[in-house]
């Protein structure tokens, strides 16, 4: 894990090893979330909500950042609450209690819009790529698989609560990817499928229930405050 500013308290692999995409030669992509020291959030200026290097593929988010993404049920963010445990790499005991709330996280209007909205932005790039550019058909794939992936997350997610990262049938999405990379608009029937699953009654509250964050927060806080050594006495007058 690279270095964070602050102290990691939940991290994992996650991306296409997560997913069972992966193939010899992959990248690793790492998730995670850190604490900062509270009394840097007293000054002026705030300190970095996110750490992101390429080399290796790593993003690190500050709890309270994280928190207000997977309110929104952002899907990137939202899957470090969810990996199998093999996956993860840090887990503190403030991480195992974010996993504990992470239903909390949930709301039906925000998965439709956060994954539905994922999946709308890969169909996009798939109508617009160059169909002359061998590169271009590679990341097409990749865009069609992560496509097929999100609406069917979105669509066990309303219908069961359940985030599953580690698909149960891979092979069958890289095919379908596949499929849909060469026949861009066999994606428009998926997506108005899932559009149409999501807008029946689901399992999901209409909004999240921000209290468990608010409280797992504030823990985050008062662990991680160190305050500073006493003042040496003034002279007197």
């Amino acid at each position: 894990m690279a270095a964070a500013p602050g102290t990691v308290l939940l991290s994992g692999i996650v991306g296409s090893t997560a997913y069972g995409f992966a193939h010899a030669g992959s990248d690793l992509d790492r998730l995670g979330l850190f604490a900062t020291p509270t009394e840097e959030l007293h000054g002026l200026h705030r300190p970095v909500e996110s750490h992101v290097t390429t080399a290796p593929d790593v993003t690190l988010h500050e709890a309270a950042k994280w928190c207000r993404l997977a309110l929104s049920c952002n899907p990137t963010a939202s899957e470090l609450v969810w990996l199998p445990e093999d996956l993860y790499e840090t887990v503190t005991p403030l991480g195992r209690e974010l996993v504990g709330i992470r239903s909390a996280f949930l709301s039906g209007p925000a998965v439709r819009k956060a994954y539905l909205g994922y999946a709308d932005q890969q169909f996009r790039k798939l109508l617009s790529r160059d169909t002359t550019d061998p590169a271009s058909r590679r990341r097409a794939a990749k865009h069609a698989r992560h496509l097929v992936r999100l609406v069917e997350q979105a669509v066990r997610l309303h219908e069961t609560g359940r985030n599953l990262i580690r698909l149960p049938d891979p092979e069958r999405v890289r095919e379908l990817g596949e499929h849909i990379a060469d026949r861009p608009d066999s994606a428009g029937a998926l997506l108005a499928d899932a559009a149409e699953r999501l807008a029946r009654p689901g399992v999901l509250p209409d909004a999240p229930d921000p209290r468990p964050a608010e409280a797992w927060l504030r823990r985050v806080r008062a662990a991680h405050y160190r305050p500073p050594q006493s003042r040496l006495s003034e002279p007197s007058h």
